[in-house]
């Protein structure tokens, strides 16, 4: 069985490589094209720009995907490591229409931005975009207005934003560096102006061009909209790590413990977990002995679970992550009932007590049902879970292990719950309910109608509906189409899972961590 999985998973990590690529080479023939201009690719620009053998964490690569846009939504954004500072980075992609912003290119900024504001990172944009999609204006333009907002309020918080022009930085995009704590231009590339010559002409009539309304050399001699001027694009880049360790940036978090162990168990195995079938339940806490730190000198156990005999089928407690404290919530099996509910709230608030954050490892199929469990008062103490991780104020991470349905989504802390981070992995599926169990409760529903009308249920005619909404729901709760849609910051292979988290737990620690001191009302 675990060869199967493995097979499974190695062929779900293949798909999904297949699928990064399609961002990578989202520009197609532009790509050649833009570097026989003598310029830098996004990517080519973020690999120069981080310390050299240090990690770029890249965010929502799959953004856009099964849109009318290309995969990655004109934008490469990630966490690396700038003069030994940790700084979200957004480089637009301009052989992707010219780094035009879509749709999903605003909600994968903001997305980017949140994080960077949640967790005080100081942000490098490496500009070089055309402006809005105008076809899509009317879904970008009263949205968009945000960015620039959230430019300001960040330098207000002592969190500066590092502009880099290579290029085109138009209309409402001049206000990117125009609202830039710091401002880097490119000679003879960038062009940063509300309105070109054409649109200068027929406004006011007057005659002008490129470089005098809006070059790197006018807007650095004479407007003062530049900063610095640079040469070439690796002089700009040069400037812009000279300017991050000119910032005196201290990080304000928890120091890590200096040494750690390696996992109790091979992280390879990761693979062989997860069934093939998401019903067939696994023990997290195989993941969990993957992931963790191994037994060092001042711990006994990798994992110290919590409450071990109560609640069973939600496993929880105390580990190190590369050398950082966190707790940690994982469903053992699928559904969640009162115990679970009530252990997971009485943990979230110890953690918050004692400033620890947390990592949820869902593989849920919800809250359990039925009159024995209504009576029994499940309703209230889903309640109070999801009290407390609404009301928690430590940081959390999220991993989507395997199924995600329901109302188990949000007391795991799925996206609507703001977690720091969240990742799937490829064998992930979330939707309200399982496809088979949707299709079913539709079926239920229409047998009824008939009954209810004296009509005899067609159940062979209601088959292709059944099988069409199966389907429907299948494709819908897939990782892809969910990453797409930005409510995750990635998928991940599970083998990389320890080594995502940690960067995430160092980026948590550039601020203090500090619990909830109040969790408002508990139903009881």
């Amino acid at each position: 069985m675990a060869s199967d999985n493995r097979t499974a998973m190695l062929e779900k990590i293949a798909d999904l490589h297949a699928e990064q690529t399609k961002a990578v080479e989202a520009g197609g023939k532009y790509i050649q094209r833009h570097r026989d201009r003598g310029k830098l690719t996004a990517r080519e620009r973020v690999e120069l720009l981080i310390d050299e053998g240090s990690a770029f964490l890249e965010l929502m690569p799959l953004a856009g995907w099964g849109s009318d846009f290309a995969v990655g939504a004109s934008m490469v954004t990630g966490i690396g490591v700038v003069e030994g500072v940790e700084c979200m980075i957004v480089a637009n992609d301009p052989t992707v229409k010219g780094g035009a912003l879509n749709p999903w290119s605003v909600k994968k900024s903001f997305r980017a931005a949140d994080i960077a504001a949640q967790n005080g990172l100081p942000t490098i944009n490496l500009t070089e975009s055309g402006g809005a999609d105008l076809p899509t204006q009317k879904e970008i333009f009263i949205p968009g207005g945000r960015g620039f907002r959230d430019l300001t309020r960040s330098s207000a918080r002592k969190v500066p934003t590092v502009s880099v022009v290579f290029g085109n930085s138009t209309a409402g995009g001049a206000y990117v560096p125009g609202m830039s704590d710091y401002v880097i231009m490119v000679a003879e590339q960038a062009k940063v102006f509300l309105a070109g010559p054409p649109l200068v002409k027929m406004a006011t009539g007057e005659e002008t061009d490129d470089e005098s309304l809006g070059g790197a050399e006018m807007h650095s001699r004479v407007s003062g909209s530049s900063d610095f001027l640079a040469v070439d694009e690796r002089d700009a880049i040069r400037q812009a790590r000279r300017v991050v360790a000119r910032l005196n940036w201290r990080k304000q978090g928890d120091e890590p413990a200096p040494t750690y162990a390696e996992p109790e168990l091979d992280p390879e195995n990761l693979l062989d977990l997860i069934p093939t079938d998401l019903k067939e339940p696994f023990d997290p806490r195989e993941a969990i002995l993957r992931i963790v730190d191994g037994v060092g000198t001042d711990n006994e156990v990798a994992f110290d679970e919590f409450k071990p005999l109560y609640g069973s089928a939600l496993c929880v407690g105390w580990a190190r992550l590369h050398g950082h404290q966190i707790g940690i919530l994982a469903n053992a099996r699928g559904v969640l009932m009162s115990n679970e509910a009530q252990k997971a709230a009485q943990f979230i608030q110890l953690a918050n007590q004692k400033d620890t954050p947390l990592l949820f490892l869902h593989n849920t199929t919800g809250y359990m049902v039925g009159k024995e469990y209504e009576q029994g008062g499940i309703i209230k103490h889903g309640a109070q879970m999801l009290n407390a991780v609404s009301n928690s104020k430590v940081p959390h991470l999220t991993v989507i292990m395997g199924a995600s349905y329901g109302a188990g989504n949000y007391g795991m802390n799925g996206r609507a719950y703001d977690p720091r981070f969240l990742f799937t992995w490829p064998s992930a599926k979330s939707s309200v309910m399982g496809p088979a169990q949707l299709a079913g409760v539709l079926e239920i529903v229409a047998r009824q109608s008939a009954e209810s009308k004296g009509l005899p249920f067609d159940e062979a005619g209601f088959a292709p509906t059944k099988q069409m909404v199966e389907q429907m729901i299948e494709e819908q709760s897939l990782p892809y189409v969910l990453s797409g849609m930005v409510y995750d910051d990635g998928v991940i292979d599970p083998r990389d899972t320890r080594t995502v988290l940690g960067i995430c737990l160092s980026v948590i620690n550039n601020q203090q961590v500090e619990g909830a001191m109040n969790f408002g009302v508990f139903r009881m």
